[in-house]
């Protein structure tokens, strides 16, 4: 368990034993506001209010430093998010001054795609079953966006929240993905489609229609 605060610090826990910080990490210079790890476990990413994105190796000790800080953002990287489709494959969002989603490979380090969302980028969420990914964001539509991968064409704008989307989660069926925002609500949207029994793709022409056509639904909003 990895966690990082107001103090610039990430802290590595086994929570399994007594002594549980295993490893204090310090490279960020203000606060750490995202925190994820790889899906294969071998590599954790840090984002700050220094505008900063590092990527540490999971065997890393206090005295170590990250594999990569990434200085590209010209905002604080919150928004962090694995690929579950391409090893190696990081998402991150900026803040208000940079309002780019980003996309890495982090045992390279090399920057792979950059596309400007027109707004701060809170959170990210990768379509477990499509190559999609949906991001929340900030000033002035509080929406969340989903957007094809690798092309980055916007497939749908979601409205509802009325002040900036920070988090977002999906539920376990890979269905539904649950958005918190500062306006004090939640909202469950019906935003990922299950897999198609045929195992195949949607083609150009479903994903031209796919802002009239495809199923996207707020299916409860709670205060």
């Amino acid at each position: 368990l990895s966690t990082g605060g107001r103090d610039s610090i990430v802290v590595n826990h086994d929570v399994r034993i007594a002594s549980h910080n295993v490893a204090t990490l310090q490279s960020h210079t203000q606060e750490v506001c995202g925190l994820s790890w790889s899906p294969d476990g071998t590599t954790l990413a840090s984002g700050g209010n220094d505008n900063m994105l590092c990527l540490w190796d999971a065997a890393t000790s206090s005295t170590s430093r990250p594999r990569f800080c990434l200085t590209e953002h010209q905002a604080a990287v919150k928004a962090l998010a694995w690929s579950p489709h391409e090893r190696n494959l990081l998402a991150t969002g900026g803040g208000t001054a940079d309002r780019t989603i980003k996309f890495w490979n982090s045992q390279t380090g090399s920057l792979l795609n950059s596309i400007d969302t027109g707004s701060q980028v809170c959170a990210l969420q990768w379509n477990p079953h499509e190559k999609e990914i949906l991001s929340s964001h900030g000033f002035a539509r509080n929406q969340l966006s989903l957007w094809k991968y690798p092309s980055m064409a916007k497939i749908k704008d979601l409205d509802g929240h009325t002040s900036r989307v920070m988090h977002m989660a999906t539920s376990p069926d890979g269905c539904t993905v649950v958005s918190a925002a500062a306006d004090e609500t939640l909202r469950f949207w019906d935003v990922f489609a299950p897999p198609s029994k045929s195992g195949g793709k949607r083609s150009a022409s479903d994903l031209s229609r796919s802002t009239k056509s495809k199923k996207i639904s707020k299916t409860m909003h709670i205060r």
